[in-house]
């Protein structure tokens, strides 16, 4: 092959030029927003704000626009996100590239033929399938093609071994540093200003609450300031005492030179992305452009930069390539392409781009840093930065985002988040780019990361493990005969007879769970209880008893959900789900009125929490308690302090899973002994494990919704069916309280449902399309198996009038439309309820 013959030339090419341009225009030294850093996504930032009427919008770029990953990235621009949320960043950024050249005047160099995603098995078909029922209720254009289609549209493929493909028929790829001078000249067309060769030496915050940036020509001071500084962001964050868990890795891609079979075409190839071989290709300039995603033992990481900062002088320079670590890649490439594997090459890109842990990008505020944001650890920054643009911009402008994306929230990264978990991470990450995405997945690099003290004894009794925002805590429990690990599958598998166990053991018996990554935090001063009147829409409990309350956004969106806990006149414990635990602590500290007496105090890594449930957990926890806890003792939704074997624990009679039970708060370092003394307690009752799988069809049962599913930004609180927890008669006028009203009278164009579906071997699990009359008419947001019914079960958004118990619609599970009737719920009557 020739591309082994320009190797040797490749390894010794200069991989460095750096031009900057001066600026002469004078700083400015108030701005409403700074935003620091100008490649793709600070300006883009840059652009909606000033678009969207923000006055005084300044954007800071060290060097020159485009210095950074920017400039050397190749371009790629897809409808197609595996997630859900983020699939609306791709949406947004494509609809503003195809529109950009027209309003600026600048040519982005926009090429849309169009891109596949090839599969040789059927697992791989399977996955195709799955990314198709998640995205059929989205905007985005996709669907599945034949071999014969895809060599069509990439005839000098060779089709041995290919049985389909995934097409989105109006991707293609955009030259970074034409769309970056675009949304720069878009947004200086709308009042914002950009300097460039000017650095931030400094970042702090003013006794007035505003922002001062020091920079190398004088000093801003800022309402809002953006972290938009890309591989650079970590050393801005570290001036205002953040760590953010970024790190740049070297990626490497290849141009070849001009090839006649490609030049000869009557039309632009569509973009490949070669799973199996781990790379994407492109047409470029009549030749090939070839991005392989190295193995996680291969990739390297720019560690370095990590303890020492980023160089100072860097900007346009480039990494030394290494073509030996993608050599299989380029062999895979060869064979998929044979005149790849004829072509010489002409150059060898090897660049840094920022990763986070998890592959997705850190989007919005910092818990602890008012007014700060953060828009960084873009691994896919081109085709992400319009989207991200607009959403960041939004949420500034309206205090609130526009839609949810939770999954890029800053504040699901913690302390937890220390070096040696990031790179381990970020190694599994990037070189799992390509490989199959299944349901319920587990990736095991890094951890674990935080543990409770009962971690040992649950791992020791056949826990199996989730990842739960860093935390460890037990899906389900392999017992002896049970195939115990992670076994991915799109259908049932091995952990679905285990939990049907465990939830007829809670239903029957009692079963015992560990809680302890809930988010825990506590409330107090004066003027705690006005404060929390403000934020929450339901009434505050009394003093020892909890309820649930819901933070809702102005729009009358749900924010969050949290259990509170009075303990007296002015003291609250409230508990949030774990990934929710900086994300609600955030919003309560940014809403607090300077002039409030008020104190809010995270505690998640001080307590821990057990959840004992089930028809004979009285009976257990009578056995170990220094004090009554009988029904009119301890009643539902009321807690009090009890002691067990010496130590001190707060029960809440509470249970998630809709039996009779209760949640177990006690010091973190008491948790596994707890664990244990119930475990001895109960063994006369049958006391035994289940997990967070079994909790999830329980609560489904019981009609119980969740936070991050039924209820997000997305849907305002009647839409989620909240009616019964907001309480639109209080003199207090909560956050959302005007929409709310509002929306009551106009009514709803949405509503949450409950759907049990015709599934034979494939349960639903959330964001699956609805169809009705061959349309899409709504989504699940959730779904499992009922164990207890024994039918397949889910929530869904519908409109009104479907909504209705009795209709029939229809749930994509894996290519086919299964039947699915709308019922009332809860299938299952709560505990409390049933014993009524």
């Amino acid at each position: 092959m020739r591309i082994a013959l320009t190797l040797a030339w490749a390894r010794s090419r200069p991989q460095s030029y750096f031009c900057r341009l001066a600026s002469t225009r004078p700083q400015k030294d108030t701005a409403n927003v700074v935003i620091i850093g100008g490649g793709a996504l600070g300006t883009s930032v840059a652009y909606h704000l000033a678009k969207d009427g923000l006055k005084d919008v300044l954007l800071l770029e060290k060097t020159e626009l485009t210095a950074g990953s920017t400039w050397h990235a190749a371009g790629l621009a897809t409808y197609f996100n595996p997630g859900i949320n983020l699939k609306k960043f791709h949406y947004d950024s494509l609809q503003l590239y195809s529109r950009l050249e027209a309003e600026t005047g600048q040519n982005v160099g926009l090429h849309k033929p169009g891109s596949v995603r090839l599969a040789t098995n059927q697992d791989r078909m399977d996955e195709f399938h799955y990314q198709m029922q998640r995205n059929n209720w989205h905007s985005n254009p996709q669907w599945l093609i034949t071999p014969d289609e895809i060599h069509d549209l990439f005839p000098i493929l060779n089709m041995d071994g290919i049985v389909g493909g995934l097409y989105n028929p109006a991707d293609g790829h955009i030259d970074p540093y034409s769309l970056t001078q675009a949304l720069a000249t878009g947004a200086r067309r709308h009042g914002a200003v950009i300097e460039t060769n000017v650095a931030v030496t400094s970042t702090r915050r003013r006794p007035d609450g505003r922002w001062q940036i020091d920079t190398s020509r004088g000093s801003v001071t800022a309402t809002h300031v953006v972290n938009a500084a890309g591989f650079w962001a970590r050393d801005v964050g570290r001036m205002i005492d953040v760590d953010l868990p970024l790190v740049a890795i070297h990626h490497q891609y290849v141009i070849t030179e001009p090839i006649a079979a490609v030049r000869e075409l009557r039309r632009e190839l569509a973009v490949i992305r070669d799973l199996d071989g781990s790379y994407y290709a492109r047409e470029e300039r009549g030749g090939l452009l070839i991005g392989p995603y190295e193995a996680e033992h291969k990739m390297k990481l720019q560690s370095d930069w990590v303890d020492s900062g980023v160089p100072p002088d860097f900007g346009k320079e480039l990494f030394e390539s290494d073509v030996d670590r993608i050599s299989d890649n380029l062999t895979s490439a060869a064979y998929r392409i044979p005149a790849f594997g004829e072509s010489g090459l002409a150059k060898i890109i090897s660049g840094p781009i920022t990763y986070s842990p998890d592959l997705l990008p850190m989007v919005g505020p910092l818990e602890g840093r008012k007014n700060y944001w953060v828009a960084c650890g873009f691994s896919y920054g081109i085709i992400h930065a319009g989207g991200a643009g607009r959403y960041l911009a939004r949420w500034i402008l309206d205090g609130e985002p526009p839609y949810d994306l939770n999954e890029t929230d800053p504040g699901r990264y913690g302390s937890w988040t220390n070096d040696a978990y990031t790179f381990a991470k970020t190694r599994e990450s990037y070189g799992f780019n390509t490989v199959i995405v299944y349901p319920k997945e587990e990736r095991w690099a890094g951890r674990p990361a935080r543990i409770s003290t009962a971690y040992e004894l649950t791992k020791s009794r056949g826990g199996q493990f989730g990842f739960h925002a860093g935390w460890e805590q037990p899906n389900w429990f392999a017992l002896a005969g049970d195939e115990a690990g992670y076994k991915p599958s799109f259908r049932r598998t091995n952990w679905f007879e285990p939990v049907g166990r465990e939830s007829t053991l809670v239903r029957t018996k009692v079963g015992l769970i560990d809680l302890t990554p809930f988010g825990k935090i506590v409330v107090g001063g004066k003027d705690s209880a006005r404060f929390l009147n403000r934020m929450f829409a339901n009434r505050l409990p009394k003093t020892g008893m909890t309820n649930l309350s819901h933070m809702l956004t102005p729009r009358g969106r749900v924010y969050s959900e949290m259990t509170v806990s009075r303990l007296d006149k002015q003291n609250f414990y409230l508990v949030t789900g774990s990934t929710s635990e900086r994300h609600d602590l955030r919003w309560l500290q940014d809403h607090v009125d300077p002039e409030e007496d008020v104190t809010i105090s995270n505690v998640t890594e001080d307590y821990g929490c057990l959840g004992l449930a089930g028809p004979l957990s009285r009976d257990v926890l009578a056995c170990v308690v220094d004090t009554s806890v009988s029904h009119a003792d301890l009643p539902f939704l009321h807690h009090r302090e009890v002691t067990i074997k010496g130590m001190k624990v707060r029960a809440i009679r509470i249970s998630y899973t809709g039996e009779l039970g209760y949640e177990l708060h006690c010091a973190s370092k008491d948790t596994g002994a707890l664990y244990e003394a119930l475990l001895n307690a109960g063994q006369e009752y049958g006391i035994g494990d289940f997990g967070t799988y079994a909790m999830t069809s329980l609560r489904l049962e019981k009609g119980f919704r969740a936070w991050g599913a039924e209820m997000t930004v997305d849907v305002t609180a009647l839409e989620a069916g909240l009616d019964f927890f907001v309480k639109l008669n209080k003199t207090t006028d909560f956050i959302g309280k005007s929409a709310l009203l509002e929306q009551k009278k106009a009514g709803l164009t949405k509503q949450l449902a409950f759907l049990k579906v015709d599934a034979k071997d494939v349960d639903p699990e959330g964001n699956e399309a609805i169809w009705h009359d061959n349309k899409v008419v709504g989504y699940t947001t959730s779904g499992s198996y009922g164990y207890q019914i024994g039918s397949s079960i889910a929530f869904a958004y519908l409109p009104p009038h479907l909504a209705e118990p009795g209709n029939e619609v229809h749930v994509e599970l894996l290519g086919s439309r299964r039947a699915a009737e709308v019922v009332s719920f809860p299938v299952v009557q709560p505990e409390p309820l049933r014993s009524a």
